[in-house]
Protein backbone atom coordinates (compact mmCIF):
# COMPACT_ATOMS: atom_id res chain seq x y z
CA UNK A 1 0.00 0.00 0.00
CA UNK A 2 0.99 3.23 -0.85
CA UNK A 3 2.15 6.31 1.75
CA UNK A 4 -1.54 7.77 2.68
CA UNK A 5 -1.74 11.66 1.71
CA UNK A 6 -2.65 12.34 5.08
CA UNK A 7 -1.91 10.70 8.68
CA UNK A 8 -3.46 12.20 11.61
CA UNK A 9 -2.18 10.40 14.88
CA UNK A 10 -3.59 11.50 18.54
CA UNK A 11 -4.97 15.16 17.15
CA UNK A 12 -6.20 17.22 19.78
CA UNK A 13 -7.84 20.43 20.06
CA UNK A 14 -9.01 22.39 23.27
CA UNK A 15 -10.69 25.86 23.78
CA UNK A 16 -10.65 28.35 26.82
CA UNK A 17 -14.68 29.81 27.36
CA UNK A 18 -15.54 31.39 30.24
CA UNK A 19 -12.70 30.44 32.27
CA UNK A 20 -13.88 26.80 31.29
CA UNK A 21 -11.49 24.08 29.05
CA UNK A 22 -13.64 22.67 25.99
CA UNK A 23 -12.07 19.61 24.33
CA UNK A 24 -13.33 19.52 20.53
CA UNK A 25 -10.41 16.76 19.17
CA UNK A 26 -9.73 14.31 21.85
CA UNK A 27 -6.98 12.21 20.12
CA UNK A 28 -8.10 11.73 16.68
CA UNK A 29 -6.45 9.55 14.16
CA UNK A 30 -6.59 9.04 10.46
CA UNK A 31 -5.32 7.79 7.49
CA UNK A 32 -6.45 8.82 4.11
CA UNK A 33 -5.15 7.01 1.30
CA UNK A 34 -4.06 8.38 -2.53
CA UNK A 35 -7.56 8.47 -4.38
CA UNK A 36 -9.80 7.66 -1.49
CA UNK A 37 -13.06 10.08 -0.66
CA UNK A 38 -13.54 9.74 2.88
CA UNK A 39 -16.77 11.43 4.50
CA UNK A 40 -16.43 13.15 7.95
CA UNK A 41 -20.05 12.97 9.35
CA UNK A 42 -21.37 14.44 12.47
CA UNK A 43 -23.70 16.69 13.34
CA UNK A 44 -23.49 20.41 13.68
CA UNK A 45 -20.97 21.51 16.83
CA UNK A 46 -19.15 18.08 16.60
CA UNK A 47 -15.64 19.51 15.48
CA UNK A 48 -15.69 18.84 11.79
CA UNK A 49 -14.34 22.09 11.11
CA UNK A 50 -12.18 22.45 13.59
CA UNK A 51 -10.51 19.03 12.72
CA UNK A 52 -10.53 20.14 8.47
CA UNK A 53 -8.73 23.21 9.61
CA UNK A 54 -6.00 21.24 11.40
CA UNK A 55 -5.83 19.17 8.08
CA UNK A 56 -5.31 21.83 6.33
CA UNK A 57 -2.71 23.84 8.34
CA UNK A 58 -5.04 26.73 8.38
CA UNK A 59 -4.31 27.37 12.28
CA UNK A 60 -2.20 26.83 14.91
CA UNK A 61 -2.64 25.36 19.00
CA UNK A 62 -3.12 21.64 17.90
CA UNK A 63 -1.94 18.96 19.70
CA UNK A 64 -0.77 15.24 18.17
CA UNK A 65 0.80 14.87 14.96
CA UNK A 66 -0.26 15.91 11.31
CA UNK A 67 1.76 14.37 8.22
CA UNK A 68 1.02 15.51 4.97
CA UNK A 69 2.47 13.90 1.54
CA UNK A 70 4.73 12.12 4.37
CA UNK A 71 5.84 15.56 5.71
CA UNK A 72 5.55 15.75 9.39
CA UNK A 73 3.57 19.46 9.25
CA UNK A 74 3.27 19.43 12.91
CA UNK A 75 7.30 20.04 12.90
CA UNK A 76 7.26 23.21 10.65
CA UNK A 77 7.12 27.10 11.18
CA UNK A 78 4.42 29.05 9.39
CA UNK A 79 5.90 29.44 6.13
CA UNK A 80 6.99 25.81 5.73
CA UNK A 81 3.40 24.87 6.76
CA UNK A 82 2.16 27.66 4.09
CA UNK A 83 4.56 26.01 0.93
CA UNK A 84 2.82 22.77 1.78
CA UNK A 85 -0.60 23.62 2.01
CA UNK A 86 -0.19 25.21 -1.30
CA UNK A 87 1.31 22.26 -2.77
CA UNK A 88 -0.73 19.56 -1.39
CA UNK A 89 -4.03 20.78 -0.64
CA UNK A 90 -7.14 22.55 -2.28
CA UNK A 91 -10.12 23.89 -0.20
CA UNK A 92 -14.37 23.93 -0.87
CA UNK A 93 -16.37 25.44 1.51
CA UNK A 94 -19.88 25.64 2.23
CA UNK A 95 -20.17 29.17 0.97
CA UNK A 96 -18.14 29.44 -2.11
CA UNK A 97 -16.05 32.88 -1.23
CA UNK A 98 -15.74 33.90 -4.75
CA UNK A 99 -14.40 37.05 -5.43
CA UNK A 100 -17.16 39.12 -6.93
CA UNK A 101 -15.58 41.02 -9.31
CA UNK A 102 -13.50 38.55 -11.60
CA UNK A 103 -15.12 35.99 -13.60
CA UNK A 104 -15.51 32.50 -13.25
CA UNK A 105 -12.57 31.85 -14.94
CA UNK A 106 -10.47 34.34 -12.99
CA UNK A 107 -11.63 33.17 -9.85
CA UNK A 108 -10.33 29.23 -10.94
CA UNK A 109 -7.13 30.81 -12.02
CA UNK A 110 -6.30 32.96 -8.73
CA UNK A 111 -4.45 29.95 -7.35
CA UNK A 112 -2.50 28.91 -10.14
CA UNK A 113 -1.37 32.27 -10.67
CA UNK A 114 -0.31 32.31 -6.46
CA UNK A 115 1.32 28.71 -7.67
CA UNK A 116 3.64 30.55 -10.04
CA UNK A 117 1.56 29.41 -12.99
CA UNK A 118 1.50 31.16 -16.41
CA UNK A 119 -1.75 33.28 -17.28
CA UNK A 120 -1.81 31.25 -20.44
CA UNK A 121 -1.93 28.08 -19.16
CA UNK A 122 -3.90 28.90 -15.60
CA UNK A 123 -6.47 29.94 -17.66
CA UNK A 124 -6.59 26.72 -20.09
CA UNK A 125 -6.74 24.58 -16.52
CA UNK A 126 -9.37 26.77 -15.67
CA UNK A 127 -11.32 26.23 -18.81
CA UNK A 128 -10.86 22.27 -18.93
CA UNK A 129 -12.03 22.40 -15.21
CA UNK A 130 -15.07 25.07 -15.49
CA UNK A 131 -16.24 22.82 -19.22
CA UNK A 132 -16.12 19.34 -17.03
CA UNK A 133 -18.56 21.13 -14.34
CA UNK A 134 -20.55 21.98 -17.13
CA UNK A 135 -20.08 25.74 -17.21
CA UNK A 136 -18.33 26.25 -20.50
CA UNK A 137 -20.69 28.55 -21.26
CA UNK A 138 -19.88 30.89 -18.06
CA UNK A 139 -16.70 31.35 -17.96
CA UNK A 140 -16.90 35.40 -18.51
CA UNK A 141 -19.75 35.63 -16.23
CA UNK A 142 -19.23 37.17 -12.65
CA UNK A 143 -20.57 35.63 -9.51
CA UNK A 144 -23.55 37.59 -9.75
CA UNK A 145 -24.73 36.23 -12.89
CA UNK A 146 -24.73 32.59 -11.52
CA UNK A 147 -26.97 30.72 -9.90
CA UNK A 148 -25.84 29.14 -6.30
CA UNK A 149 -24.98 25.98 -7.94
CA UNK A 150 -23.05 27.56 -10.55
CA UNK A 151 -20.96 29.52 -8.10
CA UNK A 152 -20.67 26.48 -6.27
CA UNK A 153 -19.05 24.75 -9.37
CA UNK A 154 -16.88 27.44 -9.64
CA UNK A 155 -15.71 26.67 -6.08
CA UNK A 156 -15.13 23.00 -6.74
CA UNK A 157 -13.02 24.16 -10.51
CA UNK A 158 -10.84 26.60 -7.58
CA UNK A 159 -10.23 23.87 -5.25
CA UNK A 160 -8.98 21.54 -8.10
CA UNK A 161 -6.83 24.22 -10.04
CA UNK A 162 -3.72 23.19 -8.67
CA UNK A 163 -3.80 19.38 -8.83
CA UNK A 164 -3.92 18.73 -5.32
CA UNK A 165 -3.39 15.39 -3.60
CA UNK A 166 -5.77 16.12 -0.84
CA UNK A 167 -9.24 18.34 -1.13
CA UNK A 168 -10.61 19.34 2.41
CA UNK A 169 -14.35 20.40 1.74
CA UNK A 170 -16.63 21.59 4.47
CA UNK A 171 -19.95 21.05 4.00
CA UNK A 172 -19.70 22.07 -0.33
CA UNK A 173 -23.39 21.54 -0.70
CA UNK A 174 -24.57 22.69 2.58
CA UNK A 175 -26.04 26.12 1.30
CA UNK A 176 -27.97 24.37 -1.95
CA UNK A 177 -31.45 22.72 -2.68
CA UNK A 178 -31.36 19.25 -2.20
CA UNK A 179 -31.69 19.09 -6.14
CA UNK A 180 -29.14 21.34 -6.93
CA UNK A 181 -26.77 19.60 -3.65
CA UNK A 182 -27.27 16.17 -5.22
CA UNK A 183 -26.15 17.44 -8.68
CA UNK A 184 -22.84 19.52 -7.34
CA UNK A 185 -21.92 16.74 -5.34
CA UNK A 186 -21.75 14.05 -8.01
CA UNK A 187 -20.10 16.58 -10.19
CA UNK A 188 -17.78 17.05 -7.31
CA UNK A 189 -16.89 13.48 -7.26
CA UNK A 190 -16.73 12.23 -10.47
CA UNK A 191 -14.14 15.60 -11.12
CA UNK A 192 -12.32 14.96 -8.15
CA UNK A 193 -11.89 10.86 -8.84
CA UNK A 194 -11.33 11.84 -12.40
CA UNK A 195 -8.15 13.88 -11.52
CA UNK A 196 -6.71 11.56 -8.77
CA UNK A 197 -7.01 13.30 -6.02
CA UNK A 198 -7.95 12.21 -2.38
CA UNK A 199 -11.03 14.22 -0.65
CA UNK A 200 -11.69 14.50 3.04
CA UNK A 201 -15.63 15.66 2.82
CA UNK A 202 -17.22 16.97 6.45
CA UNK A 203 -21.08 16.59 6.10
CA UNK A 204 -23.78 15.85 8.32
CA UNK A 205 -26.05 14.30 5.75
CA UNK A 206 -26.10 10.40 5.98
CA UNK A 207 -27.38 9.84 2.62
CA UNK A 208 -24.33 12.56 0.96
CA UNK A 209 -21.83 10.23 2.91
CA UNK A 210 -23.26 6.92 1.52
CA UNK A 211 -21.80 7.76 -1.93
CA UNK A 212 -18.57 8.33 -0.76
CA UNK A 213 -15.50 5.32 -0.46
CA UNK A 214 -15.78 5.72 3.52
CA UNK A 215 -17.67 6.69 6.31
CA UNK A 216 -15.64 8.37 9.70
CA UNK A 217 -17.92 9.55 12.50
CA UNK A 218 -16.40 12.30 15.12
CA UNK A 219 -18.30 11.74 18.15
CA UNK A 220 -17.47 12.88 21.69
CA UNK A 221 -13.78 14.40 20.10
CA UNK A 222 -12.53 11.00 18.50
CA UNK A 223 -13.51 8.82 15.40
CA UNK A 224 -15.69 5.86 15.28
Amino acid sequence: MSNPVVKLTGLTRSFEQGGVTIDVLRGVNLAIQPGEIVALLGPSGSGKSTMLQAVGLLEGGFGGRIEIGGTDASALASDGRTTLRRSHLGFVYQFHHLLPDFTAVENVNLPQLIAGVSTADATARSEQLLSSLGLSERLAHRPSQLSGGEQQRVAVARGLANRPQLVLADEPTGNLDEHTSDKVLAQFLELVRGEGSAALVATHNERLAARMDRVVRLHDGVLE
